[in-house]
């Protein structure tokens, strides 16, 4: 896609009012023409095939062929960026659209969704502005990955940083998911994240790491405390800090007062954390728009702690890496593969951050 050119999607949902309303939203950018919209995934692939756009909303729940359906269909026939416009009718879903390859989801206010639709008409113009980022190659090779297998939890492997940070945005689940599904054994320090996802999902997507992975993963609650050998995941919709309590490091849950431009917020995470843990610290930065952790990366490297940003090699959106990069709060920059190493302390020198910087990142 050319820098100037117009952001050409198609809208796929089954109601008339939401395709009126998602079009009118998408509209008013002057970076996006909608070219078309269908009612079901029939339509959807054939209008996908003549119009050739550069992104498709979709609705999951349709008549004839639904989204996941018409998901797998696409994939293979003409891979396109797809942000799942849908109503919640299980948590799992949007990890479901996420695994047949879908980029990004927004969850409809409700299950009717009606009036409510234009309540996510910011996030939905920030995420479709975000798509000209986006490598729809990453995306494919990461569903040809092998999917991670339950090991046993045990912890074994030694490490230099007893606590990791990661942050993560567009492409993060199934980046967390290969990272963290890498491990043959859990190694010995803490995990704790921040993924940029709306309320209600992070529990199921905890639950799934839970599951997949040799990890003993949930959503993080107030007053939860950092341990090795647990994967603390940051509520959606909310902010999760790291706060002392008794000689003890403990999560604390902070709404959202609307300060913030991402949430949950990664620069709150990352800046709590380089407070208490200083040169203990490691933080990853992964796949995602914007530039939050740029922030908070610069508060880990300034307490001592050091930072990994995930390279456009492998990244599906390389938006916030690359903020983290050319601000100088890089020690290293890694390909999503050589990331459980790393965090094993075997992380290779030649790849640094400065000889990324040199290569024009």
């Amino acid at each position: 896609m050319r820098p100037r050119q117009l952001i050409r999607v198609l809208v796929i949902d089954d109601s008339a009012y939401s395709r009126r309303t998602i079009t009118r939203i998408l509209q008013a950018s002057p970076l996006v023409e909608v070219v078309g919209s269908a009612r079901n995934g029939e339509e959807a692939l054939r209008k996908v095939l003549e119009l050739e756009p550069d992104l498709v909303t979709l609705d999951l729940e349709m008549p004839r062929m639904d989204g996941f359906t018409f998901l797998r269909l696409l994939m293979h026939k003409r891979p396109t960026p797809v942000i799942v416009v849908s109503g919640r009718s299980c948590d799992d879903d949007a990890f479901k659209a996420l695994d047949l390859g879908a980029a990004d989801f927004i969850a409809k206010p409700s299950p009717q969704a009606a009036l409510e639709l234009s309540s996510i008409e910011d996030e939905l113009i920030r995420k479709v502005h975000a798509i000209r980022d986006l490598r729809i190659d990453r995306v494919t090779d990461r569903m040809q990955a092998p999917p991670p297998i339950m090991r046993h939890r045990r912890l074994r492997l030694q490490v230099a940083h007893p606590v990791v940070v990661i942050g993560a945005s567009t492409g993060g689940p199934s980046a967390l998911m290969q990272v963290l599904g890498a491990f043959s054994v859990v190694p010995d320090c803490a995990f704790v994240i921040a993924q940029h996802m709306p309320s209600g999902f992070t529990r199921g997507f905890a639950e799934r790491l839970d599951r997949l992975t040799p990890f003993s993963a949930r959503e993080a609650a107030e007053g939860d405390e950092v341990e090795r050998g647990r994967v603390l995941v940051a509520p959606g919709g909310r902010h999760l800090e790291l706060v002392a309590e008794e000689g003890r490091i403990v999560t604390r849950v902070v709404d959202d007062d609307g300060s913030d431009k991402y949430t949950p917020s990664v620069d709150r995470l990352f800046r709590s954390a380089a407070k208490h843990y200083g040169a203990s610290l490691l933080a990853v930065v992964l796949t995602g728009m914007g530039d939050d952790g740029r922030i908070g990366a610069q508060a880990v490297r300034a307490n001592g702690g050091r930072v990994i940003a995930e390279s456009q090699e492998s990244a599906v959106i390389f938006g916030m890496p690359r903020q983290v990069i050319q601000a100088g709060a890089a020690d290293f920059v890694l390909p999503l593969a050589e990331l459980p190493a790393a965090i094993l302390g075997r992380t290779p020198v030649a790849k640094d951050a400065a000889a990324s910087t040199a290569e024009g990142v």
